[in-house]
């Protein structure tokens, strides 16, 4: 996978996030400024990537509050599930986008 498109999702997913959580402000009666600067980032953002990685992130992320995790030591750090050995090796190329054959999620190796 390009390593930009891989930054461009890491970058999205943590917006998506900080838009969760100051939703959960909120409701909590908390006073937040700055979600409309976020969804204008978000959108900026979405736009530099893939049209299908976006949506294969997109889908992701409604069942995950992370749909982009690293793999250390060939662990998923996702659902903590070892990968096999055949996807192990060909993933730390990152020449294409790899998801956990457990519970789907976009993969990224850490060196």
């Amino acid at each position: 996978m390009d390593e930009k498109q891989l930054r461009f999702l890491v970058a999205l997913q943590d917006i998506d996030n900080m838009l969760q959580e100051s939703d959960t402000e909120k409701e909590l009666g908390f006073k937040t400024e700055g979600p409309d600067k976020l969804l204008a980032i978000r959108k900026e953002v979405a736009e530099k990537i893939d049209m299908q990685m976006r949506r294969i992130y997109e889908r992701l992320h409604e069942k995950y509050r992370r749909a982009v995790v690293p793999v250390k030591d060939d662990i998923c750090l996702g659902c903590f599930v070892k990968l096999p050995t055949s996807l192990t090796g060909r993933g730390k190329e990152n020449i294409v986008i790899f998801r956990c054959e457990n519970c789907g999620r976009i993969l990224y190796w850490l060196d």
